[in-house]
């Protein structure tokens, strides 16, 4: 079978996935807005971004935007983290009761913050909880339970294996893994061999995940690790078009051509407007910076998108911009 093939193949439970390339919960960065331009860019799942279990904390602007929504495409898949099995199930079961039909665990995320409750990648060194936490969530909802980790707490204790055993004994659907520590947070080289390592012990798809920012860098690693698909994180900024890339190259061997000012310019338009749709004013234009400036090539320009309020500013300023890229790249064509 085909690595193209292969990762169209691609199931959590009952929902086929129209392929195994899926887009990682990155929090601030996957909002809804951005995770259906993805989905409708060719991921075939998009995390949402990490919730926290206590569901006494939900009440907050931030909590209420991550929880599941009418708006969010199918199969929903939403992101929890904590340290207490009880308190894990029932926020998974609140999740389910709004909409959710896929719940994520999140046993990866290196952050200060979470780690400090000990919760995220710190549950790597503590198995007995990490089994505690996995069969009290899958025992509490009757849709699939999907576990995200990395390969150990640090590199001497890298137990990645040991901790994809349990998950599979606990009921976990899928498994992706993060070729770092927790100690390596997100420095240094990933490896992939615990990857490889967790693909040969487990029968559940395994999915692999780290710095992939090429189609060829994604071949040599379903190749290398063997699994069932891959997870993308911080590549997707400015370039939601990687998964069509990764799609064409795996099937033909050979590079996308690069999209067009125009067609740039409508997915950069749709984006933006998703998210001052979501946020409003004055937040919308906030937080569109961010995302927006990955798409922007030069210092200058970002800095001049940067100074704008309003929605309708930044729109005009992107416009123009693109109309200035188009016209300058017909003047080298001609």
């Amino acid at each position: 079978m085909s690595l193209h093939n292969a990762i169209n193949g691609f199931s959590i439970g009952p929902h086929k996935l129209s392929n195994g390339l899926l887009v990682a919960p990155m929090a601030g960065l996957t909002d809804r807005p951005t995770r259906n331009l993805l989905r409708k860019m060719g991921a075939g799942l998009a995390v949402a971004e990490m919730l926290t279990s206590d569901t006494s904390l939900w009440n907050s602007r931030k909590s209420q935007l991550r929880l599941p929504h009418a708006d969010d495409l199918a199969p929903v898949s939403v992101q929890i983290a904590g340290n207490d099995p009880q308190q894990m199930a029932q926020a998974a079961q609140a999740n389910v009761a709004l909409g959710a039909q896929i719940i994520d665990i999140n046993m990866g995320c290196p952050a200060k913050k979470v780690l400090k409750k000990a919760a995220g990648s710190a549950l790597l060194a503590h198995p007995d909880l990490v089994a505690d936490i996995l069969r009290a969530v899958v025992a509490a909802v009757d849709v699939p339970v999907t576990l995200k980790i990395r390969t150990g707490s640090t590199p001497e204790q890298r137990n990645g294996v040991d901790i994809a055993r349990i998950a599979e004994d606990a009921g976990i659907s899928a498994l992706a893994v993060h070729g770092r520590t927790r100690e390596c947070a997100f420095k240094g080289a990933v490896e992939f061999d615990t990857i490889a390592a967790i693909k040969q012990a487990i029968a559940i798809p395994v999915i692999a995940n780290g710095d992939i920012q090429t189609p060829e860098q994604a071949k040599q690693i379903l190749e290398y690790t063997h699994a069932d698909g891959l997870m993308i994180g911080r590549a997707i900024q400015g370039n939601p078009w990687i998964f069509q890339q990764i799609h064409h190259y795996l099937r033909t061997g050979q590079h996308l051509e690069a999209p067009t000012a125009e067609a740039k310019w409508q997915v950069i338009q749709q984006h933006l407007k998703g998210i001052h749709g979501l946020y409003g004013d004055p937040m919308g234009p906030r937080i569109a910076r961010k995302h927006v400036a990955a798409y922007l090539p030069e210092k200058h320009i970002r800095q001049s998108f940067n100074q704008l309020s309003t929605a309708s500013e930044q729109l005009r300023f992107l416009q123009q911009f693109n109309v200035h890229t188009a016209d300058k790249h017909n003047n080298q064509a001609a």
